[in-house]
């Protein structure tokens, strides 16, 4: 089996985003839906839906505290030997002749 030839692809580099932003817009929106909630009182089936934004909140917190730790500490260091990539089917070896 021969392999088939592709074009090259270049390497994908990872988007630049600003994840702070987006963790604290997801923040805001987790306490307006508390607010909301709080004011409309849902019944007593509903009211883990006031847990869910707590929660929801909580983890916003979370992830914009380790993200701006992330940032703290600087860019990941790539290294310099290339790394190739893992196939599923490992290459056929010939097998032994059998006597």
């Amino acid at each position: 089996m021969e392999p088939v030839n592709q074009p090259h692809r270049p390497e994908l580099r990872p988007l630049q985003t600003n994840d702070t932003a987006t963790i604290l817009v997801g923040t805001a929106l987790w306490a307006i839906a508390l607010l909301v909630l709080l004011i409309a009182q849902p019944d007593a089936g509903h009211r883990w839906w006031i847990w869910t934004c707590v929660s929801g909140i909580c983890g916003g917190l979370f992830g914009l505290w380790f993200v701006r730790r992330r940032d703290r500490r600087g860019p990941a260091t790539a290294s310099e030997e290339a790394v190739e990539p893992a196939t599923a089917i490992p290459p056929v070896s010939p097998a032994p002749p059998t006597p």
